[in-house]
């Protein structure tokens, strides 16, 4: 705060963490953790009268994530004796919305995109729409101590205060960009904080913490990743363009940008996402250490999922496929990661993990099937040796574990609205430390 800011910005939520967060409507953080960070946050810009804005709550930034953050300052402001105006943003979508502007043609596909169509609307547990600048914008109008804003752009909780103030919006966008990781734009990323300094021709960008640096390359770099095109990236009003940017070393922390535009778009976007409930899932977690195994593993691994296909059939009557069901095998140390991409999958390795994820329309059905691979997984023989063998070790007891349900991601598109407010839902409340009022 001796920087003497005009506004400090946090961005409480992401994509990264998966589907999840959003279809369940929970925080993929502890409730502690973000509790412990809002109260620091407030206790430093509420006394000073400067503007909190906090976008993406809750992970997935829908209304549950939202009610469940104010819950959080309202009890920060009752145990610190604040008092703050607030603003929620509500950025969830009803699906009867989103079908009428499917109907109407206003919703496009993002390139790549699964396919869209109102089933696929109607099966969403939550969807919620991207919001850029403006619902921020006409909160501070509002004269809030703080915005607690449904699923946001992440730079653009950094660009909305520069661009009201009348800055150039390139810089803006581009200073939101490199700082919305906090700092994760320098050299060597660790605990701090980034302040963004953006005057008429140049911004400096600049990390707060022990050891903290920022170079041009670690700048560059961050400014650079993340997005399809590492030059060119769609707002919802425009596109930051940072090809013609340039970086220079100020002092021994310090980066000057230059040279970054903002192209405005000719109509305005709100890109949506939405998650829904795709089954209930059991994983069996264990390893193989066995040479002989190793050296015919895909031949042997394909021997066991026949065993248990054929299990699956005895027991049931039908195939899985016919249940609604799948049986996945992660090898990791051979292609768990990479999977089909792992240029080295001819290597042997000296021992692999295997994760057996059996995901089925119900916890009961995953659980079945997911027991139904362990016993082909400890005993499944190998082409050099005879005799029973026990080759897999389970790391659990019991083996199977269950997971619950699980969500995918089922939409990446955007919705042309009819203005950039129009989607978004504005809340002011006042709270009085203890007691607090709706206004």
């Amino acid at each position: 705060m001796a920087s003497r800011p005009h506004f400090v910005a946090a961005d409480a939520g992401s994509t990264d963490a998966g589907p999840f967060a959003l279809g369940m409507g929970v925080c993929a953080f502890p409730r502690e953790a973000i509790l412990r960070d809002v109260a620091i946050l407030l206790r430093q810009t509420c006394p000073a009268k400067v503007p909190l804005l906090i976008g993406s709550v809750g992970t997935g930034g829908a209304d549950i994530h939202v009610d469940w953050f104010m819950e959080i300052v309202r009890e920060v402001a009752r145990e610190e004796g604040l008092q703050l105006k607030v603003a929620e943003i509500r950025a969830e979508q009803s699906r009867d919305f989103l079908v009428d502007q499917l109907r109407q043609g206003r919703i496009r596909a993002l390139d790549p995109a699964p396919h869209l169509d109102e089933a696929t609307l109607q099966r969403s547990v939550r969807i919620v729409g991207m919001m850029g600048i403006e619902p921020l914008q006409a909160a501070l109008d509002e004269g809030v101590d703080l915005i607690v804003a449904g699923r946001c752009s992440d730079p653009a909780l950094y660009a909305a205060v520069p661009i009201r103030m009348g800055l150039p919006a390139g810089l803006a966008w581009h200073v939101g960009k490199a700082v919305e990781c906090g700092t994760s734009v320098c050299e060597k990323p660790g605990p701090g904080v980034v302040v963004g300094a953006i005057r008429p021709h140049e911004a400096i960008i600049r990390p707060l913490g022990p050891e903290l640096r920022c170079t041009t390359q670690s700048v560059a770099a961050h400014s650079l990743y993340e997005n399809g095109d590492p030059f060119l990236f769609p707002e919802a009003s425009g596109v930051l363009d940072i090809q013609e940017a340039t970086y220079e070393q100020v002092d021994e922390t310090s980066v000057r940008i230059r040279g970054s535009r903002f192209v405005p778009a000719a109509q305005h976007t709100v890109k949506l996402e939405g998650a829904e409930l795709v089954g209930y899932q059991s994983i069996l977690v264990g390893g193989v250490r066995d040479p002989f195994i190793l050296a015919e593993f895909d031949t042997w691994l394909g021997k066991v999922a026949e065993r248990v296909h054929g299990s699956v059939e005895r027991v049931y009557g039908k195939s899985l496929q016919a249940l609604g069901a799948r049986i996945d095998y992660h090898v990791y140390g051979r292609n768990g990661v990479m999977g089909a991409l792992e240029p080295r999958r001819d290597s042997v390795p000296h021992e692999v993990g295997i994760v057996v994820e059996a995901t089925a329309p119900d916890q009961v059905t995953a659980t079945a099937l997911a027991q139904l691979t362990r016993q082909p997984l400890l005993h499944q023989p190998t082409s050099k040796w005879k005799g029973s063998i026990t080759g897999f070790a389970c790391l659990h007891n019991p083996a199977v574990i269950e997971r619950g349900p699980v969500c995918a991601f089922n939409l990446h598109h955007v919705v042309l609205p009819a203005t950039p407010l129009s989607m978004f839902r504005t809340t002011i409340t006042t709270l009085h430390g203890v007691e607090h009022a709706t206004v």
